[in-house]
């Protein structure tokens, strides 16, 4: 089976793509290589793939470019698309909200169209959504079904619109797509803008972290090998076009599913973790909740355990050992 990657060099999208290159897929990696955060750590990730083998071909391509996406892939035979690639960053959206336009509403566009013209050749579509889509939901576990018409980010707003998009295209194409709402995924080659890197690396630089909410926010970290499982898991998995209600309640080829750990913990509880494993103290200072920030998010699996049988195993005190573990040989190398 060949997969078109989108995001190939980013965190998510180059462990999907390690690991099915590990177990001998073809796999078409696809990033524009942007710097939103490190191109050098983009870079290395590229590196490890392209180590791995001959199965592995990467195109540098803005998948925002209509264009430019249709020429890079003409001829190309992609059994799914697995669509990871965007811009991502709740405060980051804020401040350059047209970068989110582009990436994330014509990027998903394309990505759709060029589903579509793969036809039949293309028997399955995943994408990635964001447990962001829920707001400032105060029902807990969030779950596909409840009402996401009010979100608190421009970041969380386009990728509700691509979930809208999807389900035209699945209604009128019928083209075979599962969105995967993620919560705070979290592992080694993570990104550096995120929690558990940021407040590693100011551990073992002696800066302080900074806690907002007063660190009594609560994420549903979930670990980057058990996401992997998942969005692999749903793959093997394309909705059926029978008729059938899906989980978000589409009737045409179109699943919507938390990909969470299920249990939330505290931002507070994250830094203690990560002193026991770097065997340092934090330094912290309280700051206020940033606009865009949600008090809590927790993530209701059952319709993807039911579906595919994945549940996540790994719990935050293992995980965020074995992130310190890939970071002081990354900080060494």
């Amino acid at each position: 089976m060949a997969v078109l990657v989108t995001g190939a060099a980013g965190f998510i999208g180059f462990h999907v793509a390690a690991r099915l290159l590990a177990r001998g897929e073809a796999v078409i990696g696809l990033d524009n290589m942007n710097a939103y955060y490190s191109p050098q750590l983009k870079a290395d990730r590229l590196a490890q793939l392209t180590g791995m083998g001959g199965n592995f071909r990467f195109l540098k391509v803005d998948f925002a470019d209509w264009p430019a996406l249709a020429s890079a892939t003409e001829g190309l035979a992609v059994d799914a698309i697995v669509h990871l690639g965007a811009q991502a960053g709740v405060r980051h959206s804020i401040e350059n909200p047209h970068v989110y336009a582009s990436a994330n509403l014509v990027g998903h566009l394309n990505m759709l169209e060029l589903g579509r013209r793969l036809g039949s050749g293309c028997r399955h579509l995943v994408y990635a959504s964001s447990s962001s889509v829920y707001g400032s939901n105060a029902k807990l576990p969030f779950a596909v079904e409840d009402r996401v018409d009010h979100p608190i980010s421009l970041y969380a707003a386009t990728k509700k619109a691509d979930e809208l998009m999807s389900e035209t295209y699945a209604h009128l194409y019928r083209l075979p797509q599962t969105g995967l709402r993620f919560f705070t995924v979290y592992g080694p080659w993570g990104r550096p803008d995120m929690a558990v890197w940021s407040f590693t690396e100011s551990l073992f630089e002696g800066r302080p972290i900074r806690l907002y909410g007063g660190g009594r926010l609560r994420r549903d970290f979930t670990f980057i090998d058990d996401i992997v499982a998942g969005i692999l898991a749903c793959l093997a998995e394309p909705p059926a076009d029978d008729g059938k209600e899906k989980p978000g309640g589409s009737l045409a080829p179109h699943a919507l599913y938390n990909i969470g750990n299920h249990r939330p913990e505290t931002v507070l509880e994250l830094v203690a973790l990560l002193e026991a494993a770097t065997g340092l103290r934090a330094q912290v200072e309280e700051w206020p909740m940033q606009p865009g920030d949600v008090e809590a998010t927790y993530a209701d699996i059952a319709p993807l355990t039911a579906a595919t049988g994945w549940v996540p195993t790994t719990p935050l005190s293992e995980g965020t050992r074995r992130f310190v573990d890939w970071y002081r040989g990354w900080r060494a190398r």
